[in-house]
């Protein structure tokens, strides 16, 4: 369950840009490749990895938990 707990704390942070809505933006856009790369680590899949990616970096898809599917998924 380690991973589990790893990928909602991942998609945690990624929802919690919406709790500083002008600052949060911007951190999506330092925050995305670093996701990115978190669950590609986790993962190894470059589809869910893209997925990831523009789930965070595109405006109103943060409250997507991406990572805890992918877990679901996998």
């Amino acid at each position: 369950f380690v991973k589990l707990i790893l990928c909602v704390a991942i998609d945690l942070v990624g929802a919690s840009t919406y709790a500083i809505p002008a600052i949060g933006e911007g951190f999506d856009v330092g925050w995305a490749p670093v996701q990115a790369a978190l669950v590609n680590y986790l993962f190894g899949n470059g589809l869910i990895t893209g997925f990831a990616f523009l789930e965070e970096i595109l405006p109103g898809t943060d409250f997507i938990p991406t990572a805890t599917i992918a877990w679901f998924y996998e």
